[in-house]
This record gives structure tokens, sequence and C-alpha cells, in this order.
């Protein structure tokens, strides 16, 4: 119970007895103090008085005794992050998952009764939100400012009305938003599910909104973002809901992604890391700047991280494909354009019905391209050849990101494709994300006698098929790393196990090294 004793003065006389009140007792709101009237908690001159309006006269006695009520909020203990407090205010860090205060969905373990516990004074504040002048969603982490009494929370009130306080977020975002913008769509209550908010015209109920960002940072394919946002008004879901509606939706959110983006994060992605105000009291100017907590530069990483395409070269009889098979040996998915040649050129093959309609005598009797004719054909007639390679060609690379968008799909996080013309079909320039490419080589005399031996080809043959790929040193220096076959087939395996254990090193280092990055992100735009 507080008493608030007043000898009435000539210069409050005249004046309503609810002001007259909130002068002397600023650290109590006006509605607080005309409620306690009204409930039969104050008296002039020893005679209840119900009425707030009535006027006070020079030489009355006012006497109100402010009973705390029972079953308010209740203090509770719990983590709470202090970064600054003066004896009007406290700025904390608030915790994703810790709702702000209160609710029929909520009743307790919310960040005001952990307050309350620390902070018993707050019990002097009417309400289950003492001290709240701004909120936070129960997702969203960062900065938030509390007043510790009701004259410091009226006062920060009025400056949060004038649009005086300066909050950023940061937000991770589906999509690579312009470098900068923003977005004055009014928002208000969907129509028709009650838990969200949407652009709203203002002729239905939506409430003029502001929402300003800054694009910090994107992954490598460029299928996120990271945003610093400024939002110069407050309404419910702002951010979430601009974003969303310029198809930026934040990674996480549960109640306006669309499901992919909502995987790609455990909580909506959002952070309340700047802070900035003038102390209504002391007229001091305080910024506050707060690091977003580990599960956002995670999501981040996350983000960045595709599965590795590694594609194996060489020329012919350098053994690539003895390379791929002992790769798909230690459980990686593998691609054979080899392969998926053979089955092009097959009965019905796409290959070989477009090369019959071309010419009928490069097929066998089973409707097959008969390979040895289409050689033969393709070195007499250069146009020949370039025609059929170009659709050929095209039959394979479809094929080969078919392939590698199956097994990214699977989670796989490696997957080979054996292209023996990947450089001379230029796929190096067009290929996304660019894959890491590996070279098997040996001698070239070596070469031609394994062709000679294993495939039973001439040694004019395959001076033919040599001629038409990039010469090996030229193809070697356009290899990210490559493998040396010329001491036999029992060194591949060694060299596969190799390749892994390398690009392993390299996806770590890259990590690291964006990790980094996004810390230097953090210190050079918090100041």
């Amino acid at each position: 119970m507080s008493d608030i004793d007043i000898l009435i003065t000539g210069e409050m006389s005249g004046r309503r007895l609810d002001r007259v009140l909130r002068d002397a007792a600023p650290e109590y709101s006006r509605s607080a103090l005309r409620k306690a009237i009204l409930a039969g908690q104050c008296s002039v001159d020893g005679s209840p008085e119900l009425r707030p309006d009535i006027r006070a006269k020079a030489g009355q006695r006012v006497l109100l005794r402010l009973v705390r009520k029972s079953g308010g909020l209740v203090a509770e203990e719990g983590h709470l992050e202090i970064l600054w407090q003066d004896r009007h205010f406290v700025v904390c860090n608030k915790l994703a998952g810790l709702t702000v205060h209160p609710c029929p969905s909520c009743p307790e373990h919310t960040l005001a009764q952990r307050l309350l516990g620390r902070f018993p004074q707050l019990a002097e504040i009417d309400g289950l939100r003492p001290g709240i002048v701004h909120r936070l969603d129960k997702d969203t982490s960062g900065l938030l400012l509390v007043a510790l009494d009701e004259r410091a929370r009226l006062a920060m009130s009025e400056v949060f009305a004038r649009r005086e306080v300066k909050k950023e977020y940061l937000a991770l975002v589906s999509g690579t938003p312009p470098v900068s913008g923003q977005c004055r769509e009014p928002l208000g209550r969907h129509p028709t599910v009650k838990t969200k908010m949407a652009v709203l015209a203002e002729s239905r109920g939506g409430r003029s909104a502001h929402t300003e960002w800054k694009r910090l940072w994107t992954t490598p394919d460029q299928g996120v973002s990271l945003l610093s946002v400024r939002i110069h008004t407050g309404r419910t879901h702002q951010i979430r809901v601009h974003l969303a509606h310029l198809g930026h939706h934040l990674l996480g959110d549960r109640l306006y992604a669309p499901k992919p983006v909502r995987a790609r994060a455990p909580r909506q992605m959002l952070h309340a890391w700047k802070l900035a105000f003038t102390h209504p009291h002391t007229g001091e100017e305080l910024r506050f700047c707060c690091p977003p907590p580990e599960d956002m530069p995670a999501a981040a990483l996350a983000a960045c991280r595709r599965m590795r395409r590694v594609v194996v070269v060489g020329n012919p009889g350098s053994g690539k494909s003895t390379f791929t098979k002992c790769l798909e040996k230690l459980g990686v998915p593998v691609f054979s354009a080899d392969a998926q040649v053979s089955a092009l050129y097959a009965p019905g093959g796409e290959a070989a019905v477009w090369i019959g309609g071309r010419s009928g005598a490069l097929l066998g009797p089973d409707g097959a391209v008969d390979k040895n004719a289409l050689f033969s054909a393709m070195r007499g007639d250069a146009v020949l050849r370039a025609d059929i390679e170009a659709v050929v060609h095209g039959f394979v690379r479809a094929a080969v990101e078919d392939f590698w968008a199956e097994q990214e799909a699977a989670g796989m996080p490696l997957a080979v494709a054996e292209l023996p013309l990947y450089l001379e079909c230029g796929w190096q320039t067009v290929l996304s994300p660019a894959p890491f490419v590996v070279g098997v080589s040996c001698p070239l005399p070596l070469r031609i006698r394994r062709i000679m031996a294993t495939r039973g080809w001439s040694e004019e043959k395959a001076a033919s098929l040599e001629s038409w790929q990039w010469p090996e040193s030229r193809k070697e220096a356009a290899c990210d790393a490559l493998v040396d076959n010329s001491g036999g087939i029992e060194t591949m395996d060694g060299a596969a196990r190799a390749l892994l254990e390398t690009l392993e090193r390299l996806r770590l280092e890259t990590e690291k090294e964006r990790g980094r990055e996004l810390e230097n992100i953090w210190r050079q735009f918090s100041k």
C-alpha cells in the first residue's frame, strides 16, 4: 500500500483532482490514479471522493491510498542479459523464444516476470506489462528498452509516439532485394486469419507503416540476403509483413514464409540490433548495438552451403572413368557422359532418332546409331560433326543438370560427373554454381597404348579423337586439381580418397572465411 497525502495550495485550486494527484505523484499514470479514485481509495478532508474530475479547493487535504492489487504479475527467476541501466531505464537483450509479457496463450515465464524478479520496483506500476514501452515478437531477439517507474514509462511512451526512437534490425531474407529500398504499404489485421497482419488499404482499416532497408550481404547463389532494416513506425509484424509483401520472406518465419523458406532456420531470422534515443530525464543521447545470437550467422552460413559439384575430365585413355568408379565405391553419386551418350544412341534414343533423320545410313538394323559409321562420317564432314555434337552435347548437359539437381534435393553433399568434353563445350562459363574440375592425366604414348589394348581402336582413330579435344596441357591448366594416372590403376583408390579429403578441407576453409566475413559486417555496420 502507498499513500499520497496532499494539502491543496492556492496554485492547485481549481484544477481537476486526478491532475493534482498526477502532478504530485508523477511516477503513476493518470489512468491509474483515476482508477484508484473510482475504486474508493481517495478521500478529501476525510470524506470519500469518487469523482476524478472534481475541482480541488485551497486548504483541502487529499489522501489517496493506493492498494496493490492481488493476482497481478508474479515475479519469476530466469536469465536476463542486462546491457545497461540507470535508476529510470533498463536496456536488455531479449532471447528468441521469450514472450515479452503475459497473454492468454502465454500467462507465465515471460520477460516481464523475469524483470519483476530482478527489479521489484516494477510492482509499483499497474498492469501485466509494467515498464514495457515497446515490444518484440516472441521469436525475435535483441534490444528492448524497459522503464523502471511509471513516470519514466510515460515519458518514454511520448518519445516513441513522436517517433524519436531509432530502431534497426538485422534480417535474413530469401532472395536478393535491391541494395536499398523502402516499403510504405499500410498494414492492418488480416481479414480472415486473425493471428496475421497484412498489407491493407487505409480505407479498409490499414494504418500507415514505413520500413527502410539496406542490403549488407548476399550468399554466393543470391538465394539469401542479410538486411539492416529500420522501422519508422511500429506496427505489429511490420518488418515481416512488408518484406513478405515484397517477396523476400524472413528465413524461418512460420507465419508468413512459404514452407521452403520456413525450413531454412529454426525461427524467424530477425534481431533488433540497434537502439538509439534521447534520455527523457537527462537529455543524454544513448546508443546501443547488440550482435545477433549464434543461430543467425549459423543460418546465414547454412544458406551458403550447396552440394559440391565435381567434374572429372581427361583426354582419351587417361583413366577418368576408372577414377570416377573409385569415387563411386566411396559412396559418391556419379554421372557418366559416356553412359548417357550410349543411352541416347540406343534404339529409340533421342540422339538416334535425330541422327536417323539426318541419314538412315548412320543407324544399324535395330535402329541404334552405328558408332563406326558415325565416326567415319563425322571425320569426313566437319559440318555434320558440329551439328551432331551440338545436339548430343545439349542432351547430355540437360541430363547432368537434372542429375545434380536430384542429388542436391536428396541432401547429398557431393556429386560427380564424368564429362570428357566439359571444357571443349565451354560449359565452364555457363554452369552455375561452377563445378570443381578434376583432371586425370598420363603421358600420351601410355594413353594410346591403353586405348589400343582395352578398346581395340586403331592408332589412327585414337589420334583423331585426341585431336578433337584440347591439348592435355591446356586442359590441365584449366583444372582445379590434377590426378596423375601414370602409375596404374592401383593408385586410383588413394587418389579418390585424397580428393574427398581435399574437398572437405576446402569446405571448412570456405565456411570459416564466410564466418569471418559476417563478423566483419557486424563490426563495420555497428558503428
